[in-house]
């Protein structure tokens, strides 16, 4: 498979420039979902099963009880995940959009590599703010068999990443951190010993509750014209204020994230972020070339109508690369 560039070469090939609607080629969620196998393995998911405008089974997306069951019958029929839940009020996260971000760092690390992506638990990947729901983690050892450490600030969180981990017996390919100060993303949080081969972020997207808060019903608002009687939620993805936003919203988180990762830059092969925003993109790219990045790469990525992308960087010389490949990729599991 050809290695990424500035954009997913795989996807390119795979799909025309003007198709929105598909995924990553690797991506398990393209196509619609077959609900009877669904249901078959998640009969609880039956309550919450609709017919769209079309005739065709769904789910009620309004509903954050309906994307909860969906999400967990998704982890169950596709990564092998029998036990998955989350606080009430936690993000609970479009599936096929994270799994998307995922096949494309696999892309990412193949570049350099023969186009070969590597695979087993000598890849080491840090999840910073893996959030309650554990996905990033749960997917990508599935496909992947990448070894995980998720970071968060949020000890509930934590707590309710760390049960999932424990209830599905992956606690020797997923660890846990906690971030102790909020303020910092790298900082206080990576060991002198550590070394990534990979990290991967959701970042906050607003700069304010009320901003959260206006967006969600912006969103309702428009489907709610197409029937004026539904009560729509603020929410149906969920999300605690450390998800959803942070003093000077993405743009500023991920500016934050570039600068810490400039004193971590030998301990990560890439590092990446999604960046939500197409705006925030290249002021992030003349940041990262600031503070002395050897390579900057952005992806793109379309689930549906919604366009996203990440953006990846590295401070290792091709040179540094390459030994880095010889001396990580080709050691021992563990």
């Amino acid at each position: 498979m050809p290695a990424p560039k500035s954009t997913n070469a795989a996807s390119r090939a795979a799909k025309p420039a003007n198709d929105k609607a598909i995924l990553h080629p690797r991506n398990r969620h393209t196509g619609r979902y077959d609900f009877p196998a669904l249901l078959a393995g998640s009969p609880e998911l039956s309550e919450f099963v609709i017919l769209n405008p079309y005739g065709k089974q769904s789910i009620d997306f309004a509903n954050p009880n309906a994307v909860r069951v969906f999400n967990r019958a998704l982890l169950k029929r596709f990564y092998g995940i029998a036990h998955w839940d989350i606080p009430p009020g936690y993000l609970c996260p479009p599936i096929p959009g994270r799994a998307d971000y995922l096949h494309g760092l696999a892309d990412l690390l193949a570049d350099g590599n023969a186009d070969k992506i590597p695979r087993g638990s000598a890849i080491h990947a840090l999840d910073v703010g893996t959030g309650a729901n554990c996905i990033y983690p749960l997917i990508g050892l599935h496909e992947y068999g990448w070894c995980f450490t998720g970071s968060d600030i949020d000890p509930i969180a934590l707590a309710s990443a760390r049960t999932i981990v424990t209830a599905n017996k992956l606690d020797k390919s997923i660890a846990l951190r906690q971030q102790p100060d909020p303020r910092h993303i790298f900082e206080g949080l990576l060991q002198a010993g550590d070394r990534f081969d990979i990290t991967l972020c959701n970042p906050p997207f607003h700069a304010s509750q009320a901003e959260a808060n206006s967006g969600s019903q912006r969103k309702w608002r428009n489907l709610g014209k197409l029937d004026p009687k539904r009560k729509l939620p603020a929410l149906n993805f969920g999300g605690q204020a450390a998800e959803l936003w942070c003093e000077g919203g993405e743009a500023a988180f991920v500016a934050r994230l570039a600068d810490e990762s400039r004193a971590v830059a030998q301990q990560v092969y890439w590092f990446s972020t999604l960046v939500s925003k197409a705006s925030n993109v290249a002021p992030l790219q003349a940041k990262l070339k600031k503070l002395g990045a050897s390579a900057i790469r952005v992806i793109e990525m379309a689930q549906g109508q919604k366009r996203s992308r990440f953006v990846a960087w590295t401070f290792l010389s091709e040179e540094q690369q390459s030994e880095w490949r010889t001396t990580h990729w080709n050691r021992q599991p563990g």
